[in-house]
């Protein structure tokens, strides 16, 4: 193999071929697109997609798409469905069937079966006039001029068109059905997006003997003590009725040493900064990080009607996953 290929140019060249394709979908967000979510939108059930080969790959992807965005769904293989699988569709049940020619053999098999269920089918294939599309009740049309491939042979730019067919579905599903970020979290606990989404600031802070905090007629010195024992990089100021008064952080020390004043002598309520960044322990860690992130802050005070709850820093949410 030649050293000079120019692997570079052959990738840009896929890229613009499947971006193409991309732009001429547009025209197939129509009538019988929005026929199509109107139908999903109205189902009682699931929606079972269908596709052999690469569009069963693809089709694998817009089911789990789906049913993550608030759309139940599940792919069904049209191999395995004439063989038993096909019991999993249901009266009220939508069927997708995906196929870039439209006669997927296995698919059309299927049909007369899922038609005397009285299940609605919604085909997507390259070819209008094909056998899939002529039999079902809407047809979503994902022709490409074609392929990435230069034999014209290796589904690509169709495949890419199928996937990104499917994600308009999704979406527009999801945003008529008011689909929210604490719904999606609910269906996605595990990992670092659950974590994310499902996190609030009271599974991160520190509290009790944990919590950082000094009376206001502490010396200087004490509340660098508290700050150090703690770790946190800051400590809380409190008054009398432990309401917090303010907080004292290495920066201000930084800033204090400056000023040459007496650590042993001076009250830190003297020096201490007022009305610190403040949050709900109720609130989603997600939006405390957010906090701390726009007012360029390490650290938050948790509190609850004015009172000292909790406290936390940047480490304890990239700790905890949510970064």
């Amino acid at each position: 193999m030649s050293e000079t290929f120019d692997y570079c140019a052959i990738g840009r060249r896929v890229i613009e071929i499947e971006a193409d394709a991309l732009h001429t979908l547009t025209q197939y967000i129509n009538g019988d697109f929005t026929r199509a979510c109107e139908l999903i939108a109205a189902a009682s059930g699931k929606v079972i997609v269908m596709g052999m080969g690469k569009s069963g790959h693809i089709g694998n992807k817009i089911a789990a798409t789906l049913a993550s965005t608030g759309t139940p769904a599940f792919f069904v293989h049209p191999g395995e469905a004439s063989h038993g699988d096909l019991g999993m569709i249901e009266k009220g049940d939508v069927v997708l069937a995906i196929s870039n020619s439209g006669e997927a053999q296995e698919i059309l098999t299927l049909l007369p079966v899922i038609k005397r269920l009285g299940i609605p089918l919604i085909s997507m294939t390259g070819k209008p006039k094909s056998s899939m599309a002529k039999l079902s009740q809407i047809h979503l049309q994902i022709t490409v001029a074609k392929e990435a491939c230069p034999l014209n042979l290796a589904p690509t730019s169709s495949t890419t068109a199928t996937l990104a067919m499917g994600d308009a579905l999704a979406i527009s599903l999801m945003e008529a059905r008011g689909f929210t970020a604490d719904d999606f979290a609910l269906s996605h606990p595990g990992g670092a997006l659950g974590r994310k989404l499902l996190m609030r600031i009271s599974d991160v802070m520190h509290t009790g003997d944990l919590l950082p905090m000094v009376y206001e007629e502490a010396s200087i010195k004490d509340a660098l003590l508290e700050v150090s024992r703690k770790g946190l990089g800051m400590t809380a100021i409190i008054d009398s009725n432990q309401q917090l008064s303010g907080i004292f952080t290495d920066g201000d020390l930084r800033r204090l040493l400056d000023k040459r004043i007496d650590i042993h002598n001076t009250a830190i309520g003297d020096v201490m900064t007022r009305n610190p960044a403040t949050i709900s322990a109720d609130v989603l860690a997600a939006e405390g990080l957010k906090m701390m992130e726009d007012r360029k802050i390490n650290g938050l005070l948790v509190t609850d009607a004015g009172k000292l709850v909790g406290a936390l820093n940047m480490h304890d949410l990239l700790k905890a996953g949510v970064m």
